[in-house]
């Protein structure tokens, strides 16, 4: 009987130096990961829930463990987790981090468009006008070495192409044109992780086309904003997109406005022989191949013909630039059928 009791008062024992250890190690689990106050801001997307933050609440260290979070929230079962900015602490615990979440967040959002075609300054200019970042500010941040160097390793489709010294703005070229809500107080980072990450899901459909095209995402980003200024509709995209591949396949300039324009700063109707003999790498009317770099920001069905063009033994386009209610773009397979178009649409020789 004796034997039994001891077995007894050895299991009691047993559970309870397990029970200890295990309140002892959940409670230091869900502890503060440091006494010393290190603020983080936590942006919570739409959708997100208390469990799916565990691993960006370890990989920002604010908490000690996934596992005893995960736990806490099991046991207590918080509620009303809003999409929001939350600013947090390192010393606050598990038990602080969901009483934060829990109330809600004060950072109020705003947003901004970014059109198809415009430019890196003019992105910088719309993003000034919602936060309190000048837009000067933003492309000197832009163009730091510093942030090159990270976006290079964090971006698959950025390369050190952006590096070119004869590039105007490195990243000119590379912010996806889409509506963006940021929160006001949105760091310069995360506002262009934000437009590069929209860039990245568009271009990760294409990916495997991408890399069996013979071309860099530099090129074809370049591409595709000559594509972006040329086409007037969607449909004709893809065929400007092969004219220019015929040209570049048979060693001819491309001659295209778009390029001229971005190397003047300056957008016209019509250029001059003066204007096309600028001495610039983004002037493809005085040097063969493409451009330096993009000149604007492109859409996705510009990016898409470029990828896929449409075949043709197309050598030159034009469109009636006179004509605001036009939207006819006319093709050539010869410079003389050209220039016939060209004394027909517009009046005068090409």
């Amino acid at each position: 009987m004796k034997k039994y009791v001891n077995i007894y008062i050895f299991a009691i024992v047993i559970l309870a130096i397990i029970i200890i250890v295990g309140c002892t190690s959940y409670n230091f689990g869900i502890s503060p990961v440091t006494k010393e106050s290190e603020e983080v801001i936590l942006n919570v997307e739409e959708n997100a829930t208390y469990l799916t933050l565990a691993p960006i609440l370890k990989e920002n260290n604010l908490i000690r463990s996934e596992t005893f979070y995960k736990i806490y929230i099991k046991i207590f079962n918080p509620s009303n987790l809003e999409k929001g900015s939350y600013t947090l602490n390192r010393n606050m615990g598990v038990k602080k981090i969901i009483e934060t979440l829990e109330n809600g967040s004060n950072a109020s959002t705003t947003s901004f468009v970014i059109p198809e075609g415009k430019h890196i300054t003019d992105v910088a200019d719309y993003i000034s006008e919602v936060t309190d970042y000048k837009a000067d500010e933003l492309l000197n941040y832009w163009q730091s070495e510093e942030l090159l160097d990270t976006l290079i390793n964090k971006y698959w489709f950025i390369t050190d192409a952006v590096r070119n010294d004869n590039l105007r703005y490195h990243l000119e070229g590379y912010f996806f044109p889409a509506t963006y809500e940021i929160y006001k107080d949105s760091s310069m980072q995360e506002i262009t992780y934000k437009m590069l990450d929209k860039m990245d899901e568009v271009l990760s459909k294409y990916k495997t086309s991408i890399e069996n095209s013979g071309y860099t995402v530099h090129e074809l980003l370049t591409l595709a904003s000559i594509v972006e200024h040329e086409a007037i509709l969607d449909e004709d995209r893809p065929i400007i997109a092969q004219v220019f591949y015929n040209r570049l396949n048979q060693g001819m300039k491309l001659q295209s406005c778009a390029t001229l324009g971005y190397a003047l700063g300056e957008w016209k109707l019509t250029y001059s022989l003066a204007d096309q003999e600028i001495d610039s790498p983004y002037n493809t009317y005085k040097y063969s191949g493409l451009p330096v770099g993009p000149g604007g920001v492109s859409g996705e069905a510009s990016i898409k013909a470029v990828i896929y063009p449409e075949k043709n033994d197309y050598l030159f386009f034009l469109a009636d630039v006179y004509d605001e209610n036009s939207t006819k773009t006319y093709y050539s397979e010869t410079y003389s059928e050209h220039q016939q178009k060209c004394l027909q649409y517009l009046g005068y020789a090409c």
